[in-house]
Protein backbone atom coordinates (compact mmCIF):
# COMPACT_ATOMS: atom_id res chain seq x y z
CA UNK A 1 0.00 0.00 0.00
CA UNK A 2 1.10 3.58 -0.57
CA UNK A 3 2.08 5.91 2.23
CA UNK A 4 -0.54 8.33 3.51
CA UNK A 5 0.44 11.57 5.25
CA UNK A 6 -1.77 13.13 7.90
CA UNK A 7 -1.31 16.53 9.48
CA UNK A 8 -1.26 16.73 13.26
CA UNK A 9 -4.33 18.72 14.24
CA UNK A 10 -5.28 17.63 17.76
CA UNK A 11 -3.52 17.06 21.06
CA UNK A 12 -4.15 13.34 20.58
CA UNK A 13 -2.36 13.51 17.22
CA UNK A 14 0.53 15.42 18.81
CA UNK A 15 0.93 12.74 21.46
CA UNK A 16 1.10 10.11 18.69
CA UNK A 17 3.74 12.26 17.00
CA UNK A 18 5.83 12.34 20.18
CA UNK A 19 5.37 8.72 21.16
CA UNK A 20 6.42 7.49 17.72
CA UNK A 21 9.85 9.05 18.22
CA UNK A 22 10.15 7.55 21.70
CA UNK A 23 8.91 4.06 20.84
CA UNK A 24 11.09 3.72 17.74
CA UNK A 25 14.11 3.69 20.07
CA UNK A 26 12.67 2.02 23.15
CA UNK A 27 15.00 -0.97 22.85
CA UNK A 28 18.06 0.94 21.67
CA UNK A 29 20.95 0.92 24.14
CA UNK A 30 22.45 4.22 22.92
CA UNK A 31 19.50 6.57 22.43
CA UNK A 32 18.36 9.08 25.05
CA UNK A 33 14.58 9.24 24.55
CA UNK A 34 12.96 12.50 25.65
CA UNK A 35 10.31 12.79 28.31
CA UNK A 36 6.93 12.98 26.66
CA UNK A 37 5.90 15.95 28.78
CA UNK A 38 8.97 17.94 27.66
CA UNK A 39 8.30 17.39 23.96
CA UNK A 40 4.61 18.16 24.44
CA UNK A 41 5.55 21.49 26.02
CA UNK A 42 8.10 22.32 23.34
CA UNK A 43 5.80 21.49 20.41
CA UNK A 44 2.64 23.16 21.69
CA UNK A 45 1.54 26.59 20.54
CA UNK A 46 0.76 28.76 23.54
CA UNK A 47 3.37 26.89 25.59
CA UNK A 48 6.59 27.44 23.66
CA UNK A 49 7.04 31.18 22.92
CA UNK A 50 9.06 30.35 19.78
CA UNK A 51 5.74 29.34 18.24
CA UNK A 52 4.48 32.90 18.71
CA UNK A 53 6.53 33.83 15.63
CA UNK A 54 7.62 30.54 14.04
CA UNK A 55 5.33 28.88 11.51
CA UNK A 56 5.22 25.12 12.03
CA UNK A 57 3.31 22.06 10.93
CA UNK A 58 3.68 18.43 12.00
CA UNK A 59 2.97 15.37 9.86
CA UNK A 60 2.49 11.66 10.52
CA UNK A 61 3.13 8.93 7.93
CA UNK A 62 1.01 5.78 7.79
CA UNK A 63 1.46 2.60 5.76
CA UNK A 64 -0.78 -0.46 6.01
CA UNK A 65 -2.63 1.45 8.74
CA UNK A 66 0.54 1.53 10.82
CA UNK A 67 2.28 4.70 11.99
CA UNK A 68 5.69 4.60 10.29
CA UNK A 69 7.11 8.12 10.37
CA UNK A 70 6.90 11.75 11.43
CA UNK A 71 8.33 15.15 10.50
CA UNK A 72 8.02 18.77 11.58
CA UNK A 73 8.32 21.54 9.01
CA UNK A 74 9.26 24.93 10.45
CA UNK A 75 9.85 28.47 9.27
CA UNK A 76 11.71 30.77 11.64
CA UNK A 77 11.31 34.28 10.17
CA UNK A 78 13.75 35.78 12.68
CA UNK A 79 16.48 33.38 11.52
CA UNK A 80 15.70 34.09 7.87
CA UNK A 81 15.89 37.83 8.44
CA UNK A 82 19.10 37.49 10.47
CA UNK A 83 20.85 35.37 7.85
CA UNK A 84 19.14 36.86 4.77
CA UNK A 85 17.67 33.51 3.75
CA UNK A 86 14.35 32.01 2.72
CA UNK A 87 14.87 28.66 4.41
CA UNK A 88 12.44 26.25 5.95
CA UNK A 89 13.62 23.76 8.55
CA UNK A 90 12.78 20.14 9.16
CA UNK A 91 13.03 18.56 12.58
CA UNK A 92 11.62 15.79 14.76
CA UNK A 93 12.09 13.52 11.76
CA UNK A 94 11.91 9.78 12.32
CA UNK A 95 10.92 6.93 10.04
CA UNK A 96 11.19 3.19 9.58
CA UNK A 97 13.73 1.89 7.08
CA UNK A 98 11.50 2.34 4.05
CA UNK A 99 12.49 4.88 1.32
CA UNK A 100 8.85 5.28 0.34
CA UNK A 101 8.08 6.55 3.84
CA UNK A 102 10.97 9.02 4.08
CA UNK A 103 10.26 10.30 0.56
CA UNK A 104 6.59 10.92 1.39
CA UNK A 105 7.56 12.82 4.54
CA UNK A 106 10.10 15.05 2.77
CA UNK A 107 7.80 15.55 -0.23
CA UNK A 108 5.09 16.83 2.11
CA UNK A 109 7.37 19.08 4.15
CA UNK A 110 8.89 20.57 0.99
CA UNK A 111 5.50 21.16 -0.63
CA UNK A 112 4.43 23.08 2.47
CA UNK A 113 7.65 25.11 2.49
CA UNK A 114 7.41 25.97 -1.22
CA UNK A 115 3.83 27.07 -0.74
CA UNK A 116 5.12 29.47 1.94
CA UNK A 117 7.61 30.97 -0.51
CA UNK A 118 10.76 29.27 0.82
CA UNK A 119 13.63 28.43 -1.53
CA UNK A 120 15.51 25.83 0.55
CA UNK A 121 14.98 23.49 3.47
CA UNK A 122 17.61 22.42 5.99
CA UNK A 123 17.80 20.27 9.08
CA UNK A 124 17.41 18.50 11.36
CA UNK A 125 16.85 21.75 13.24
CA UNK A 126 14.30 22.96 15.74
CA UNK A 127 12.78 26.34 16.43
CA UNK A 128 15.98 27.65 18.07
CA UNK A 129 19.52 26.56 18.94
CA UNK A 130 18.17 25.19 22.21
CA UNK A 131 16.35 22.45 20.30
CA UNK A 132 18.06 19.31 19.06
CA UNK A 133 19.92 19.73 15.79
CA UNK A 134 22.06 17.67 13.45
CA UNK A 135 21.63 14.09 12.22
CA UNK A 136 24.09 11.56 13.62
CA UNK A 137 26.43 10.32 10.85
CA UNK A 138 29.19 8.78 13.01
CA UNK A 139 29.14 7.29 16.49
CA UNK A 140 26.06 5.07 16.38
CA UNK A 141 27.63 2.81 19.02
CA UNK A 142 28.20 5.69 21.45
CA UNK A 143 25.85 6.76 24.20
CA UNK A 144 23.66 9.70 23.21
CA UNK A 145 22.89 12.67 25.42
CA UNK A 146 19.79 14.52 26.55
CA UNK A 147 20.74 17.47 24.33
CA UNK A 148 21.25 15.54 21.08
CA UNK A 149 19.47 13.52 18.43
CA UNK A 150 20.13 9.82 18.15
CA UNK A 151 19.17 8.15 14.88
CA UNK A 152 19.70 4.83 13.17
CA UNK A 153 22.48 4.53 10.53
CA UNK A 154 19.94 4.28 7.71
CA UNK A 155 18.70 7.86 8.22
CA UNK A 156 21.57 9.67 6.43
CA UNK A 157 21.30 7.22 3.52
CA UNK A 158 17.63 8.11 3.03
CA UNK A 159 18.34 11.83 3.32
CA UNK A 160 21.26 11.81 0.88
CA UNK A 161 19.44 9.57 -1.62
CA UNK A 162 16.60 12.10 -1.56
CA UNK A 163 19.01 14.82 -2.68
CA UNK A 164 20.06 16.61 0.50
CA UNK A 165 23.71 17.66 0.80
CA UNK A 166 25.90 18.68 3.71
CA UNK A 167 25.42 22.20 5.05
CA UNK A 168 27.57 21.92 8.19
CA UNK A 169 28.78 19.33 10.71
CA UNK A 170 28.87 19.29 14.49
CA UNK A 171 31.60 17.42 16.37
CA UNK A 172 31.30 15.80 19.79
CA UNK A 173 34.20 14.95 22.05
CA UNK A 174 34.59 12.53 24.90
CA UNK A 175 37.00 14.01 27.43
CA UNK A 176 38.64 11.89 30.10
CA UNK A 177 38.22 13.57 33.48
CA UNK A 178 41.68 13.68 35.10
CA UNK A 179 41.78 12.05 38.52
CA UNK A 180 44.16 14.79 39.60
CA UNK A 181 43.53 18.16 38.00
CA UNK A 182 46.78 19.70 36.63
CA UNK A 183 48.16 22.22 39.09
CA UNK A 184 49.04 24.60 36.26
CA UNK A 185 45.34 25.27 35.68
CA UNK A 186 44.89 26.47 39.23
CA UNK A 187 47.91 28.75 38.86
CA UNK A 188 46.68 30.12 35.52
CA UNK A 189 43.20 30.61 36.96
CA UNK A 190 44.57 32.67 39.84
CA UNK A 191 46.70 34.80 37.54
CA UNK A 192 43.75 35.47 35.24
CA UNK A 193 41.49 36.34 38.18
CA UNK A 194 43.96 38.90 39.47
CA UNK A 195 44.83 40.38 36.08
CA UNK A 196 41.24 40.97 34.93
CA UNK A 197 39.59 41.37 38.35
CA UNK A 198 37.36 38.34 37.89
CA UNK A 199 35.65 36.11 40.40
CA UNK A 200 34.32 32.54 40.27
CA UNK A 201 30.99 32.29 42.03
CA UNK A 202 29.80 29.52 44.30
CA UNK A 203 26.15 29.05 45.19
CA UNK A 204 24.09 27.64 48.01
CA UNK A 205 20.88 27.09 46.05
CA UNK A 206 19.53 26.81 42.49
CA UNK A 207 17.18 29.67 43.29
CA UNK A 208 20.15 31.92 43.91
CA UNK A 209 21.54 31.08 40.45
CA UNK A 210 18.21 31.68 38.71
CA UNK A 211 17.21 34.84 40.56
CA UNK A 212 20.55 36.61 40.37
CA UNK A 213 22.25 35.37 37.22
CA UNK A 214 19.94 33.56 34.78
CA UNK A 215 19.12 36.69 32.76
CA UNK A 216 22.77 37.72 32.69
CA UNK A 217 23.68 34.23 31.47
CA UNK A 218 21.30 34.49 28.52
CA UNK A 219 22.57 37.97 27.71
CA UNK A 220 26.03 36.43 27.43
CA UNK A 221 24.76 33.53 25.31
CA UNK A 222 22.97 35.91 22.93
CA UNK A 223 26.24 37.81 22.51
CA UNK A 224 28.60 34.85 22.20
CA UNK A 225 26.46 32.75 19.87
CA UNK A 226 25.24 35.51 17.53
CA UNK A 227 27.66 34.59 14.72
CA UNK A 228 27.23 30.82 14.98
CA UNK A 229 25.33 28.80 12.40
CA UNK A 230 21.59 29.42 12.37
CA UNK A 231 21.54 31.33 15.64
CA UNK A 232 18.62 33.63 16.43
CA UNK A 233 18.59 35.99 19.38
CA UNK A 234 16.21 34.91 22.13
CA UNK A 235 13.52 37.32 23.25
CA UNK A 236 12.40 37.84 26.85
CA UNK A 237 9.58 35.28 26.68
CA UNK A 238 11.89 32.65 25.23
CA UNK A 239 14.52 33.31 27.89
CA UNK A 240 11.91 32.92 30.63
CA UNK A 241 10.74 29.67 28.98
CA UNK A 242 14.22 28.17 28.87
CA UNK A 243 15.03 29.28 32.42
CA UNK A 244 11.97 27.41 33.66
CA UNK A 245 12.66 24.39 31.47
CA UNK A 246 16.39 23.91 32.07
CA UNK A 247 17.48 25.77 35.19
CA UNK A 248 15.57 23.78 37.78
CA UNK A 249 17.50 20.52 37.59
CA UNK A 250 21.27 20.72 37.96
CA UNK A 251 24.00 20.21 40.51
CA UNK A 252 25.53 23.33 42.00
CA UNK A 253 29.03 21.86 41.93
CA UNK A 254 28.99 21.26 38.16
CA UNK A 255 28.38 24.83 37.07
CA UNK A 256 30.86 27.66 36.80
CA UNK A 257 29.91 31.32 36.56
CA UNK A 258 32.64 33.93 36.26
CA UNK A 259 31.85 37.62 36.82
CA UNK A 260 33.78 40.86 36.47
CA UNK A 261 34.08 43.63 39.03
CA UNK A 262 30.62 44.92 38.01
CA UNK A 263 29.06 41.49 38.67
CA UNK A 264 28.41 40.96 34.96
CA UNK A 265 28.78 37.38 33.72
CA UNK A 266 31.80 37.08 31.43
CA UNK A 267 32.09 33.29 31.28
CA UNK A 268 30.04 30.27 32.16
CA UNK A 269 30.14 26.53 32.04
CA UNK A 270 27.08 24.46 32.81
CA UNK A 271 27.47 20.72 33.18
CA UNK A 272 25.08 18.05 34.42
CA UNK A 273 25.40 14.36 35.09
CA UNK A 274 24.32 12.25 32.12
CA UNK A 275 20.60 11.47 32.13
CA UNK A 276 20.75 9.01 29.23
CA UNK A 277 20.45 5.80 31.24
CA UNK A 278 17.74 7.37 33.39
CA UNK A 279 15.75 8.39 30.30
CA UNK A 280 16.05 4.89 28.89
CA UNK A 281 14.53 3.50 32.08
CA UNK A 282 11.86 6.20 32.23
CA UNK A 283 10.67 5.29 28.69
CA UNK A 284 9.25 8.75 28.09
CA UNK A 285 7.34 9.08 31.35
CA UNK A 286 8.27 11.08 34.43
CA UNK A 287 5.74 9.13 36.51
CA UNK A 288 5.46 6.82 38.28
CA UNK A 289 9.21 6.08 38.41
CA UNK A 290 10.88 8.33 35.83
CA UNK A 291 11.48 11.08 38.39
CA UNK A 292 13.33 8.60 40.60
CA UNK A 293 15.67 7.51 37.78
CA UNK A 294 16.35 11.16 36.91
CA UNK A 295 17.02 12.12 40.52
CA UNK A 296 19.28 9.11 41.06
CA UNK A 297 21.29 10.04 37.95
CA UNK A 298 22.22 13.32 39.63
CA UNK A 299 24.21 11.50 42.28
CA UNK A 300 25.27 8.16 40.79
CA UNK A 301 26.99 8.57 37.43
CA UNK A 302 30.25 8.09 35.55
CA UNK A 303 29.53 10.66 32.82
CA UNK A 304 29.06 14.41 33.03
CA UNK A 305 27.57 16.29 30.07
CA UNK A 306 28.95 19.74 29.26
CA UNK A 307 25.83 21.57 28.10
CA UNK A 308 26.84 25.21 27.76
CA UNK A 309 30.18 26.98 27.63
CA UNK A 310 30.65 30.62 26.70
CA UNK A 311 33.25 33.34 27.18
CA UNK A 312 32.57 37.00 26.48
CA UNK A 313 34.36 38.10 23.27
CA UNK A 314 36.39 40.66 25.24
CA UNK A 315 37.86 37.85 27.36
CA UNK A 316 38.44 35.14 24.76
CA UNK A 317 41.98 33.82 24.32
CA UNK A 318 42.93 35.28 27.70
CA UNK A 319 42.86 32.09 29.75
CA UNK A 320 39.42 32.68 31.25
CA UNK A 321 38.34 29.14 30.39
CA UNK A 322 40.91 27.94 32.95
CA UNK A 323 38.65 29.36 35.68
CA UNK A 324 35.76 27.21 34.47
CA UNK A 325 37.88 24.08 34.22
CA UNK A 326 39.31 24.75 37.68
CA UNK A 327 35.74 24.76 39.00
CA UNK A 328 34.14 21.91 37.03
CA UNK A 329 36.88 19.31 36.49
CA UNK A 330 38.00 18.78 40.11
CA UNK A 331 34.36 18.60 41.22
CA UNK A 332 33.71 16.06 38.45
CA UNK A 333 36.59 13.87 39.60
CA UNK A 334 35.43 14.14 43.21
CA UNK A 335 31.93 13.05 42.18
CA UNK A 336 33.28 9.98 40.42
CA UNK A 337 32.79 11.09 36.82
CA UNK A 338 35.24 9.38 34.51
CA UNK A 339 34.24 11.04 31.25
CA UNK A 340 32.80 14.34 30.08
CA UNK A 341 30.70 14.72 26.93
CA UNK A 342 31.25 17.97 25.05
CA UNK A 343 27.88 17.86 23.24
CA UNK A 344 27.77 19.29 19.69
CA UNK A 345 30.32 21.88 18.60
CA UNK A 346 30.34 23.42 15.13
CA UNK A 347 33.23 22.13 13.06
CA UNK A 348 34.07 25.78 12.32
CA UNK A 349 34.30 26.72 16.00
CA UNK A 350 38.01 26.16 16.46
CA UNK A 351 38.13 28.20 19.66
CA UNK A 352 35.84 25.70 21.33
CA UNK A 353 37.43 22.48 20.09
CA UNK A 354 41.00 23.64 20.79
CA UNK A 355 40.38 23.87 24.53
CA UNK A 356 40.12 20.08 24.83
CA UNK A 357 43.75 19.73 23.77
CA UNK A 358 44.89 19.94 27.38
CA UNK A 359 42.92 16.80 28.23
CA UNK A 360 42.82 13.27 26.90
CA UNK A 361 40.01 13.39 24.35
CA UNK A 362 38.53 11.75 21.27
CA UNK A 363 36.11 13.06 18.63
CA UNK A 364 33.75 10.12 18.85
CA UNK A 365 30.54 11.45 17.27
CA UNK A 366 29.69 13.62 14.29
CA UNK A 367 26.31 14.95 13.25
CA UNK A 368 25.26 16.81 10.14
CA UNK A 369 22.78 19.47 9.11
CA UNK A 370 21.64 18.87 5.54
CA UNK A 371 20.22 21.32 3.01
CA UNK A 372 18.29 21.07 -0.24
CA UNK A 373 17.23 23.76 -2.69
CA UNK A 374 13.52 23.53 -3.43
Amino acid sequence: MSVSIREVKTKKDLKKFIWFGINLYKNNEFAAPPLMMDDLLNLSKGKNPALDFCDAVYYLAYKNNQLVGRIAAIINPVANETWNQKNARFGWVDFVDDPEVSKALFDTAIAWAKNKGMTAIHGPLGFTDFDHEGMLIEGYDKLGTLATIYNYPYYPKHVENYGFVKDIDFLEYQITVPEVFPEKYFRIAEIVKQKYKLKSLHFKSRKEVVDQYALKIFDLLNLCYKDLYGFTQLNEKQIAFYIKLYFSFFRLDTISIVVDENDDVVALGIAMPSFTKALQKAKGRLFPFGWYYMFRALYKNEIVDLYLMAVHPDYQNKGVNSLMFADIMPASAKNGYKFAESNPELETNQKMSSQWGSFENVNHKTRRVYIKEI
